[in-house]
């Protein structure tokens, strides 16, 4: 897969490779360095991405994700329903102190995006609801989330694309439901995430 880069808008942080495959294990080991910079949370058994940028170009884009699964509220999404919404999966799980750290960035570009023709979904890689309740209230998350640790439905549904394999992830899906770009590790800040959803938004509505 050709993937066009991003580094003429933003610092690249160095080369990615497409993954056929979902990888959302954890590496043991803490580090106190990301306990300063992200604040309360456990850096344990996570795999941490290093915030890069990979964007697909429109016309290297592979089939449509497709998934339905039910959110922590009991409602269903389905890539079927979203087909002309620009859609953004945030992959998170609540001790991840990256995850805590961005989370005031994922809501203020959701916010920003409300009245438009795009959705948002939190995809929780290992709590339950309980826990993943208790972060979206601290953080003041607005948008659905789907709890996929037991299934891994939203995992699944990535597989033989540029997958998640990080921490956080952030995937950008577009108006037809294909993966068009990949944030590998927290979202440092609202200018590469706006930039996406932007894009691909008036992608949408040119097409």
């Amino acid at each position: 897969m050709i993937v066009r880069s991003l580094k003429k808008r933003f610092v690249a942080a160095g080369a990615l490779a497409v993954v056929a495959a979902i990888a959302l294990t954890g590496c043991s080991g803490g580090s106190d360095s990301l306990s300063k910079q992200y604040g309360s949370g456990t850096t344990q058994n996570y795999i941490s991405g290093d915030g890069a940028v990979t964007e697909v170009a429109a016309d290297k884009r592979t089939d449509a994700v497709d998934f339905s699964a039910t959110t922590s509220d009991g409602d269903t999404v389905s890539a079927k329903a979203l087909r002309g919404k620009v859609v953004v999966l945030n992959f998170w799980y609540a001790s991840c102190p990256p995850c805590r750290a961005e989370a005031k960035y994922l809501n203020k570009v959701q916010a920003e995006y409300a009245d438009e023709d795009v959705q948002f979904i939190g995809v929780n890689v290992r709590d339950q609801k309980a826990t993943a309740a208790a972060f979206e209230r601290t953080f003041g998350v607005q948008y659905p989330t789907v709890l996929d640790a037991d299934k891994g439905t939203m995992q699944l549904a990535l597989s033989g694309q540029i997958a998640p394999n990080a921490v956080p992830a952030t995937i950008v899906l577009d108006t037809k439901g294909r993966v068009a770009a990949r944030v590998l590790g927290a979202v440092d800040g609202t200018s590469i995430l706006e930039t996406l959803v932007g894009d691909e938004l008036d992608g949408g509505k040119a097409s």
